[in-house]
Parts: C-alpha cells; sequence; structure tokens
C-alpha cells in the first residue's frame, strides 16, 4: 500500500470534518441494482465511516475494514453499534465469511491490483454485488479553479489522482468499470452518475483540502505555504462540482 494510501491517519478528526457524506440515492441505485434486500455488507477502506453510516442505518449489517487505526476509531465515534469493524486492509482479508454486498467509498484505488478480482468475489455470495463509489471535488468556477491551480503550482501540478489502469476522462466507461468488464468474475457492469453541487467557505474549502492526499505527503512547511497561498486566491464562498461516478457489478454465479 502507497504511502498516500496510509497518510490520512494523521487527519481523521479532520477528514470527518471536511469530506462530504453520502446520499440516501445512493444506497436507493445500490438496492434497487441488487434486485433484493441487502442485509450483509463487507466494506473496504471505511476511513472514518461516510458510507458506513448511509448502509447501516437501512438496515444492512455491515463489517467495515479499515487499515488506519485512527481512521478506524474515529469511525467508531459515528456508526450505529450494529457496526463491527476490523482493523485490516482489503489484501489482508481471508476468504470464509461471504456477503450480499461488498462495497468500495473513494478508496478501491489504494488497494493493490494484483488479484483485485477473485478476492472480491471470493468475498461476495454468489450474485452478489460488488459496488464502488467516489469522485473528485472540484472546484465549479473555472476562473477560481485556475487561480488555485496557479498558486498551487511551486508546490504541486495536479492534486487529483490519474486513473489507475489509464482510462482518458472522455472514455464512456471509467475505470473501475473498466477492469470490472474484462474480469471473469463478474458481469453485469454498470456506470451511473449522481450529480451533486455544495458550497463551502474558503476556509473549509482549504480544510477538504487538507485531507487530500496529494498535499497530506508534502513537508509540512509545504503544505501550510500552499494552503496559505490558495486561500489568499479564494472568494469568501466556493462552489463545488462534487459529482459521485458509481460502479455496479454482480458476482456470476457458479465461479
Amino acid at each position: 500500500m502507497s504511502g498516500r494510501a496510509l497518510s490520512f491517519g494523521t487527519i481523521a478528526e479532520a477528514y470527518e470534518r471536511h469530506r462530504p457524506g453520502y446520499p440516501a440515492e445512493l444506497f436507493d441505485m445500490v438496492a434497487a441494482y441488487a434486485g433484493r434486500p441487502l442485509l450483509s455488507a463487507l466494506e473496504i477502506g471505511a476511513g472514518t465511516g461516510k458510507a458506513t453510516r448511509l448502509f447501516a442505518r437501512r438496515g444492512v449489517t455491515v463489517t467495515a475494514t479499515e487499515p488506519d487505526g485512527a481512521m478506524l476509531a474515529e469511525l467508531r465515534k459515528h456508526v450505529p453499534p450494529s457496526v463491527r469493524t476490523v482493523q485490516a486492509a482489503f489484501e489482508d482479508l481471508r476468504p470464509g465469511e461471504t456477503y450480499g454486498l461488498v462495497y468500495a467509498a473513494a478508496a478501491l484505488h489504494w488497494t493493490n491490483p494484483e488479484g483485485r478480482w477473485p478476492r472480491t468475489a471470493a468475498l461476495l455470495e454468489p450474485g452478489g454485488v460488488f459496488a464502488s463509489f467516489g469522485g473528485p471535488v472540484r472546484l465549479a468556477d473555472p476562473a477560481v479553479e485556475e487561480a488555485v491551480r496557479t498558486a498551487r503550482a511551486p508546490y504541486l501540478d495536479t492534486d487529483e489522482i490519474p486513473s489507475p489502469d489509464g482510462t482518458p476522462p472522455e472514455r464512456d466507461m471509467q475505470w473501475p468499470g473498466t477492469e470490472l468488464q474484462r474480469a471473469e468474475w463478474f458481469t453485469d457492469v454498470q456506470q451511473h452518475v449522481i450529480e451533486r453541487r455544495l458550497t463551502l467557505s474558503a476556509h473549509d474549502y482549504v480544510g477538504h483540502l487538507s485531507t487530500v492526499s496529494a498535499y497530506l505527503v508534502l513537508p509540512a512547511p509545504h503544505r501550510q505555504q500552499v494552503f496559505a497561498r490558495i486561500l489568499h486566491t479564494l472568494p469568501d464562498a466556493v462552489e463545488l462540482s462534487a459529482d459521485i461516478t458509481v460502479h455496479l457489478a454482480r458476482r456470476r454465479n457458479g465461479l
């Protein structure tokens, strides 16, 4: 697991405060795709439990896995007592118990691609559902985005994570749907987008950036300098595009 993947525990409380949660529409989409009651779920890289809450509060018995102890401790403050928590990376989970749903919320790109899909399939009941969802939070105003790009340029070319398999952004099917379509263990691969717009104060937007891995791995003095430069360029409130891209797939029977 990369250094960027393990950088979040130091800012668990900030992550909880500044990362947006997930709307009820997301649960409804996954449940409709499943076509049967979602009774049990395994979550990959649960973080502070933003998605955990969505599924647990709709009656799903969730096992939330997360490799970082600080993130998991923060999660435990916010989720219902029915949630089971396991400190483990996805690669360290051993097949045994299976689930009706396995899902990852803005976390799948941190997992090791080697063996990712057979490992996921082994955790699913036959016909069970895999879901991955997330997406970048982008400034909606191109002029503000350009000002921020200029402010961060001495420190970072970009703060986004490139497509793990190199799929260009203009392609209809994005990662991980591209991999799922090729994976023999899965069928009925779908991609959907939930449009979402947010408004944050300038300080809260910088707070959000403080939870983004590209900034977390900068030396602390550089991180403070780039945040000050960005804050100086921002209006009092910023409009954000925070669309959620959802990928869904079903485990093939007999595999």
